[in-house]
């Protein structure tokens, strides 16, 4: 069975993703980890993320089990993240590592942007999760500054709306919902409730 969680920033989506991966029994990709992971390589080397031919050369040297969980989820990598995976050379490189987890036998669990639309349009089941800007900022706020680091709740409402827009407004694999995902709106669910609807979704759709 192979599951497609797509959703914007904080919605839930990859805690949603990470327990259907334990309940089902299947392999779990972040996929924005691996867009973090470039922003950070490029950053690290003095680039700017909107330099797409830096972008790119980050983008097709990484190496997936390298990745340092610590370095790539502050709020100045998820910045970055967002802006070079609007380059389309950046999305190409890492489109086949994308696939590639995808077509394992057995299946597996995506989350990203843009996975039932482009990484794995055939998925068997496809999840839009999504949360009003006010809660997903105040999911993310909270997040940060449990990780020790100094930002406010209106900057991360910034850095959201900007984020949202990139994200939907890029030409290359936009955030958008597939015709055939359901949607879940977790603005009023706690992360029981949330997963529990999730896996009620998924059981369904099998």
């Amino acid at each position: 069975m192979l599951i497609a969680v797509d959703g914007p920033l904080a919605s839930g989506k990859g805690t949603i993703a990470r327990a259907l991966s334990a309940k089902f029994g299947l392999p779990h990709l972040d996929t924005g980890t691996l867009y973090r992971a470039v922003a950070v390589a490029v950053l690290d080397a003095g680039d700017d993320p909107a330099d797409s031919a830096a972008a790119e050369a980050a983008a097709r040297a990484l190496d997936p089990a390298s990745i340092d969980e610590a370095k790539i989820r502050t709020a100045g990598a998820g910045a970055a993240a967002s802006i070079v995976s609007a380059h389309p050379k950046v999305r190409a490189a890492l489109k086949e590592v994308q696939q590639e987890f995808a077509r394992q036998p057995g299946g597996a669990v995506l989350d990203g942007r843009d996975i039932g639309t482009v990484i794995a349009p055939d998925a068997d089941v496809k999840l839009f999760v999504t949360a009003s800007a006010e809660v997903r900022a105040s999911r993310r706020w909270s997040e940060l500054v449990g990780r020790g680091e100094n930002v406010s709740l209106e900057q991360i409402m910034s850095q959201l709306a900007e984020r949202d827009g990139r994200d939907a407004s890029r030409p290359d694999a936009p955030l958008m919902k597939a015709a055939d995902a359901v949607e879940l709106d977790t603005t009023d669910m706690d992360e029981g409730e949330a997963i529990r609807a999730a896996i009620a979704i998924v059981e369904a759709r099998r």
